[in-house]
């Protein structure tokens, strides 16, 4: 087994068992087929069912490496000048709940998301269940001239979250979804409301991080341009080296950090 899977822990199959004969009983069916999604994930064992609903059994385990990588984001963000921002769960069913109501929140104030199902708790699980999204591409999957006709069209959907008091916290590549010609935001993560400023000057920056490998650091900057202030994106520097120590981004943030700059200028 990989580190991600020691981290991660298991779901036992007798107990993946039990997990789809609720979900069977909740369906109101006999029966549901369950299939394994193949997915690079720390926080949950992601399940489809029917090829209709996407399931994240969360256990204890992924709620206390949630709260490991909470406490060391925040070390990250204090590092950048600002107090942290990220917020800890209690345990799986809160993790699967705030999951479940970020995603209605998005869809409220008009983003693309999966729909929201339910949460319920099963024995120490949290289980959250979601539209599937069965045919996607991830931003990552996108060629570099697809990225650069979307880069608007996200920080777009960036700014309109920002502007509704919202802010994902852990944007990146993989959590910006492409289905049916549309851009889909998902697993948002918790950030505490007296945080909401710092946490959108890291949004920013994140999607920064994303596109400008790629895209370049110029047009990156000037699509966020568009949507966000000279100042909003001055204060998104600040966060580049914060986001540069995390595994999940790689780009040249001194490079990023004298664009912004040139503009500011």
């Amino acid at each position: 087994m990989d580190l991600r899977g020691i981290v991660r822990g298991t779901v036992e199959w007798p107990e993946l068992e039990e997990i789809g004969a609720e979900l069977a009983r909740r369906a109101d069916r006999e029966s549901v087929k369950v299939s394994f999604l193949d997915a690079d994930n720390w926080l949950s064992t992601p399940l489809v069912v029917e090829d209709r609903w996407f399931v994240k059994v969360i256990t204890p385990q992924n709620a206390f490496v949630h709260a490991v990588l909470t406490g060391a984001r925040n070390a990250g963000a204090f590092s950048s000048g600002t107090p942290g921002f990220f917020g800890r769960f209690d345990g799986p069913v809160e993790m699967a709940r705030h999951e479940l109501d970020a995603t209605r929140e998005m869809r409220r104030i008009g983003l693309n998301a999966p729909a929201p199902v339910e949460v319920f708790e099963f024995d120490d699980f949290g289980i959250l269940v979601l539209e599937y999204l069965e045919d996607f591409r991830t931003l990552d999957d996108l060629s570099v001239a697809a990225k650069r006709e979307r880069a608007d069209e996200l920080f777009e959907a960036l700014s309109r979250m920002h502007d509704n008091e919202l802010a994902h916290g852990d944007l990146r590549a993989e959590n910006v979804l492409i289905a049916d010609d549309e851009l889909y935001f998902i697993d948002a993560t918790y950030v505490r409301e007296d945080g909401l400023a710092s946490a959108r000057s890291y949004d920013l920056a994140c999607a920064l991080a994303v596109l400008a490998p790629t895209i370049g650091a110029r047009d990156a900057i000037e699509a966020a341009i568009s949507h966000y202030s000279t100042e909003d994106v001055l204060a998104a520097r600040e966060f580049l080296d914060f986001v540069k120590m995390r595994p999940d981004h790689d780009f040249d943030a001194a490079l990023v950090k004298g664009e912004i700059e040139k503009i500011a200028d």
